[in-house]
């Protein structure tokens, strides 16, 4: 009679050089790839801080640029810890709309945004027709805990000209387009 290893009860002894407990075929490296697979994926992924908090603008009319940040799922900025400059310059006040106070780990009580901000920003000294250099500094956070150093984002665009139609927005970081 052959003795079945499987069997209940049965108690066979491995042969010589074989392992007693070894994971038939390739079970040992599927179970190494999903331990693996499971540690990886508790390992947040943030985004770059240009692509959490992507900056545009665009010139609205002769004296004022619209100023833009699409900020992405999961990340905010402090209303604080934003400045806009321009030139040729000087700007006049910033038209911020008002955020979402929240109790923040990192700087106590703060008004933050989230999604998208769109800041007026009047031009003192605008000449239509003419580039101008917008710089936005901000900071921000992703709600996973983690903090983003001060960034500065520039965009260089064009006011429209007197009566003119608002131009398109000019992205500071542009998407790369990926060529075969």
């Amino acid at each position: 009679m052959v003795s079945n290893p499987t069997s209940a009860g049965s108690a066979t002894k491995p042969r010589s050089g074989e392992r007693p407990w070894r994971l038939p075929g390739g079970a040992a490296a599927a179970a190494l790839v999903l331990a693996v697979g499971a540690a990886s994926a508790q390992e947040p992924k943030l985004l770059p801080n240009e692509r959490a908090f992507a900056f545009s603008a665009r010139g609205i009319d002769d004296r004022t640029v619209e100023a833009r940040f699409a900020i992405a799922d999961g990340y905010y900025l402090y209303r604080e810890k934003l400045r806009f400059s321009a030139e040729p310059g000087p700007l006049g006040a910033a038209i911020l709309p008002p955020g979402k106070v929240k109790e923040d780990q990192f700087f106590g009580k703060v008004e933050t945004y989230r999604n998208q901000l769109i800041v007026k920003l009047p031009l003192e000294a605008a000449s239509p027709g003419r580039p101008v250099t917008v710089l936005a500094e901000s900071q921000g956070c992703a709600d996973l805990g983690v903090c983003y150093p001060p960034q500065i984002q520039k965009v260089t665009l064009t006011l429209p000209a007197e009566g003119g139609r608002p131009g398109a927005p000019v992205e500071a970081s542009p998407k790369k387009t990926w060529f075969p």
